[in-house]
This record gives C-alpha cells, sequence and structure tokens, in this order.
C-alpha cells in the first residue's frame, strides 16, 4: 500500500511516517503542495494519500483541486487544525474522500485509510483470500488454513500487490514503484529475489510470470494454468 503523505510539520511528519510505516504502508513524504503537485504528474502508483490542508507554496485544498480537474481518482484524506463545519464541507466538495481534525489517534488514521482503500478495491472487508490463504491487510498478516505464515514486511506487500490485482499481470516497473519508496536504492535483482522467497513459502506455482506482461498469483486450485506461462523472471 503506497501512500503519499503532504506535511509541512516536520515533527508530525516524522510520527506519522513511523506510525504509518508500522501499519504496513510504504510512505512517501513532501512538504508542500507544489511537490506533490509535481510528484502526481510523475507518479502513478500511490493508492491513498494523506493531505494537510495549511501547506506552503501551494495549500491541500488547491492541490486537491487540481487533482480532481485532471480526473485523478486516487482517494485522498484531508488533515487539519481547522474544525468548523464550513471548512470540512468544504474539502470534501472539493474532493476530498474523507477528512481528520488534528489532533487525532494513528489508529484512527489507520482505519480510516484502509476504508477508503477498501472502497476503492470494492472489497467488503480488510481480509483478502487466494486459494488457501487469507491476507488480513489490517494486521499484516497471512495465514493458511488457519496457521501463520512467517513473510517479511517486503514478502507481505509483494503477495498484497499481486493477489489484490488478481487475474491481472504487474509489470516489472509497476511492482517496483508500488513496493520500493523514492529514497531506497533497488538492486537490480532484488524483485527477483523477493519473488524467488515468497514462491517458496506458497508453492511452486503460486506466482506465474507470463513473458512481457509481468507476474500474476496462480489460478485457483482446480483451474487449469495457461501454457504460455514460466517461471523464470522474464520481464
Amino acid at each position: 500500500m503506497r501512500l503519499l503523505l503532504v506535511e509541512d510539520d516536520a515533527l508530525l511528519g516524522e510520527g506519522l511516517v513511523d506510525g504509518l510505516t508500522e501499519a504496513g504502508f510504504l510512505v512517501d513524504w513532501l512538504r508542500d503542495g507544489q511537490s506533490a503537485i509535481t510528484a502526481l504528474q510523475t507518479q502513478q502508483t500511490f493508492d491513498v494519500m494523506v493531505l494537510d490542508i495549511g501547506l506552503p507554496v501551494k495549500d491541500g485544498l488547491q492541490v486537491l483541486q487540481w487533482m480532481r480537474a485532471q480526473k485523478m481518482l486516487l482517494p485522498v484524506l484531508l488533515l487539519t487544525a481547522r474544525d468548523a463545519i464550513e471548512d470540512r464541507v468544504l474539502g470534501l466538495n472539493a474532493g476530498a474522500d474523507d477528512y481528520l481534525i488534528k489532533p487525532f489517534a494513528l489508529t484512527e488514521l489507520v482505519a480510516r485509510l484502509l476504508v477508503l482503500l477498501r472502497r476503492q478495491a470494492q472489497q467488503p472487508t480488510n481480509v483478502l483470500m487466494w486459494r488457501d490463504f487469507e491476507l488480513d491487510i489490517a494486521h499484516q498478516s497471512v495465514s493458511q488454513q488457519g496457521k501463520g505464515l512467517a513473510l517479511s514486511a517486503i514478502e507481505f506487500r509483494l503477495m498484497h500487490i499481486l493477489v489484490a490485482n488478481r487475474p491481472h499481470h504487474i509489470s516489472r516497473t509497476q511492482l517496483e514503484e508500488k513496493l520500493y519508496g523514492w529514497q531506497v536504492d533497488i538492486e537490480s535483482n532484488a524483485l527477483d529475489v523477493h519473488l524467488s522467497h515468497l514462491r517458496k513459502k506458497l508453492g511452486a506455482d503460486a506466482i506465474v510470470n507470463t513473458r512481457n506482461l509481468g507476474w500474476r498469483m496462480g489460478d485457483e486450485q482446480g483451474e487449469s494454468t495457461q501454457s504460455e506461462t514460466s517461471h523464470d523472471p522474464l520481464v
């Protein structure tokens, strides 16, 4: 779950990065509205956005209005110290999906973000199912027939991305953008290593690679696999 955080308060921003990362989000943090617009013009793989209203250069409402004018459907949760009903209505009418007044509890922010993500994906709960595996997004855990499966944080994110996007393929570029933040130097074979480790834990036919398309989760048990697929990292 890649999240764009736009917050100019250094102390609050650092706390949110730490807390949201702990909750399983991959957080990219910017501190002014113009930087957010620039990032959104070049990066299309964010899943959700936390946007402060009181930003320098361009404020949060200007960023939000620009996004909606560009037909961007990225879910946006506004943060603000303004608690007047008129301010909340203004933000929601500008295109915000949710609104949270400072100060707030991190647990409430995370819960609201998960609601936005569920709504975007048209999922009724925070639990995703694939074969006999159960992914609990809120608790960042995976179980198979009720037994916990040990995955690293990046393996969980990788499995979540692939399961959530079934039956579609995801390219190398898309996976790397969703798995790694701006500040991460990616080794050329890092994605292949993580895919290999995850496949060993889930089963040999769990992750399928199709030449020129990318990766997807394997078919549900009982379905036939496509003959043109390969387990080699070709894309």
